[in-house]
């Protein structure tokens, strides 16, 4: 085994026991992905030379026996939607190619005076709206277990990096199912906290109300203690909350014998693949085997999640990106003779067809006229919507559902048909909508074409629940093999 294979836990212990040095496992990532890149399309910039000179720098201080923090020579990759002082950031859109970030994102602050390295920035869906990194500028990823499909997204360089062994961890972000979704249909752990949880200040804002950073790992360990690092109160971000109690993947208790777990009856859906069906059918059985008490409940406005997130969402979008006009960075149209002309040449070379289309559907929902019949509306369902998990979670400690409906599609299936699109999210929508935590941890496989392909089991918890959703989460892991099982690559 290569130190690129091991666990964030397994190459702490390795360094401290000086099996290897960190710029041997920074190096051995990086051989990695200069052997796969060109094939998966996950990293859209390496940062070698970087990463390398802060290997040396953490393997000098270890010799000294000095502390470099938790994640010292750790190598993580992070999503095109976080802010790195000095280095490019695109959100992978042509509108802001060649873009330098002037701050670096809190998270990303963290993982820094914590150790990590960081290898380079991955691939995306265009400002992080899409199901499957398709939508980026810069070709899309291609899944490590069958090159052929798609990663999921808008989370899928991050998720594919992760199970191809090309970084150890990595950070994503989730407004709508973008780090769980991808971690499922990829065959990794990722986790969305509770909305505060983690500081956005440095996230290029997509859906404010929705979007969370969160961590993609080999292990629930690995990513609690990620979460770990970047969790926590921020001044700079107003809606980032103090803890009510800190993450200490330590202390995640090995049984969950008298767990008291729901199973939403509206999850279970006509239309879900039935090997995905059949596995989560089973992980529950496991679950009542490891000594959970299992409870049918019910969340009854889940059918109108999708349709509630695809108004308000876009609302934000069409906001946020509203920024984008070409004067103050970003593509800029030379052709234009007025500034409206500017405006709508820069932002129409720049901009994708699904950022387009997001933007327009959210502009018409917060129109005059539209406003109380779509926003308001959607905004009072949101509101029952999270009522609904109150009244379940009065019942019940956490939530087991499908990660999503169905395994990797192939690319191109599902691109030119954008509501198909839309339904790979339905499991994921409401936990953002409700601003909760959820963790998608492998649970099995489907079988097309004579190839594996993952399928996420998800746990879902009440705000500031991650305790309770990683405990349960780590013994459902331990307790099957799916976490050993890794794509191979040749």
């Amino acid at each position: 085994m290569t130190p690129n294979q091991l666990t964030i836990a397994e190459a702490r212990k390795g360094l401290l026991n000086k099996q290897f040095s960190s710029r041997e496992l920074v190096l051995a990532c990086l051989d990695r992905i200069k052997k796969f890149n060109s094939r998966l399309n996950v990293f859209l910039e390496i940062w070698e030379q970087d990463a390398l000179s802060l290997a040396d720098q953490i393997d000098q201080a270890l010799s000294k026996h000095e502390d470099p923090g938790p994640l010292a020579g750790i190598p993580l990759a992070l999503k095109d939607v976080l802010l790195v002082q000095g280095k490019e950031i695109t959100a992978a859109s042509r509108l802001l190619k060649g873009h330098r970030a002037a701050y670096t994102a809190t998270a990303v602050a963290r993982l820094e005076k914590a150790g990590a390295v960081f290898l380079g920035r991955t691939n995306m869906d265009e400002f992080a709206m899409g199901s499957s990194t398709e939508n980026s500028a810069f070709g899309p990823t291609k899944n490590p277990w069958d090159t052929e499909r798609v990663p999921g997204g808008s989370s899928g360089g991050s998720a594919a990096a992760v199970a191809a062994d090309l970084c150890l961890g990595a950070l994503g972000s989730d407004t709508g199912g973008s780090i769980r979704q991808p971690a499922a249909l990829s065959g990794v752990v990722g986790l969305k906290p509770t909305y505060g949880r983690v500081s956005r200040y440095g996230l290029m804002a997509m859906a404010s109300s929705l979007d969370q950073i969160g961590p993609l790992a080999k292990t629930v360990k690995d990513a609690s203690l990620l979460l770990s690092v970047i969790e926590g109160d921020d001044p700079l971000d107003s809606t980032s909350l103090a803890l009510t109690e800190t993450t200490v993947p330590e202390l995640i208790p090995e049984d969950i014998k008298g767990m008291r777990i729901g199973i939403p009856k509206e999850y279970f859906i006509p239309g879900m693949d039935s090997e995905v069906e059949t596995m989560v059918r089973q992980a529950i059985q496991k679950l009542e085997e490891l000594g959970a008490e299992i409870r049918e409940v019910s969340l009854p406005r889940t059918e109108y999640a999708l349709a509630t997130y695809y108004v308000i969402m876009p609302s934000e979008v069409s906001a946020n990106l509203a920024r984008y006009d070409g004067v103050r960075f970003g593509c800029r149209a030379t052709s234009a003779s007025s500034l409206p002309e500017l405006y709508t040449q820069s932002r129409g070379a720049g901009f994708g067809n699904e950022a387009r289309r997001r933007i327009m559907l959210g502009a018409y929902a917060l129109s005059s006229g539209y406003y109380d019949a779509y926003y308001k509306k959607a905004q009072q369902v949101r509101t029952l919507i999270a009522d609904d998990f109150r009244q379940a979670f009065r019942q019940v400690e956490c939530l087991v559902t499908p990660t999503s409906p169905i395994p990797a599609f192939k690319l191109g299936e599902r691109f030119a048909d954008p509501l198909t699109m839309y339904l790979a999210d339905i499991f994921t929508v409401s936990v953002n909508l409700a601003g909760l935590p959820a963790i998608s941890v492998p649970g099995g496989f489907a079988e097309r074409e004579g190839k594996k392909l993952p399928i996420g089991l998800q746990f879902i918890g009440k705000q500031w629940g991650e305790s309770t959703i990683l405990r349960a989460a780590h013994v459902y892991e331990q307790a099957t093999e799916w976490k050993k099982a890794r794509p191979i690559l040749l």
